[in-house]
């Protein structure tokens, strides 16, 4: 059991946050969010505990993920792959991120601390 390979993308007023599972039992250990997102099952199953209640879901599926809800993901089979994607928000501890091996030459991302990191 390991932690899914992720690639993070940040565009417009959208933050993505590709997981990829390569085997089945693979865990996105919980954790919560300030703001309520949204989880697009692209590929696979997953098992996703929310504070302590379990469901599963088959792609391609939505999952509606509340903020401050500790919750847990765990792929049902290999190469699961999912999305948590959320609207960009400016204020205290909010932190989304670019990662640079998505932006191709000749784009400039601007630096602001209070929208988008380079990490």
């Amino acid at each position: 059991m390991s932690s899914p390979e992720v690639k993070l993308g940040c565009v417009a007023n959208l933050f993505s946050r590709m997981m990829h599972f390569r085997d089945a039992g693979d865990v996105e250990h919980g954790h919560t969010h300030q703001f309520d997102h949204l989880t697009l099952l692209a590929s696979g199953r997953l098992q996703v505990t929310v504070d302590g209640h379990v469901s599963e879901f088959e792609s391609p599926h939505m999952i509606y993920i509340k903020k401050d809800k500790m919750h847990e993901l765990v792929a049902l089979e290999p190469n699961t792959v999912a999305y948590c994607i959320h609207a960009i928000r400016i204020g205290e501890d909010v932190d989304d991120i670019v990662d640079p091996s998505m932006v191709p030459e000749g784009v400039d991302i601007p630096y602001d601390p209070l929208l988008c990191n380079l990490k």
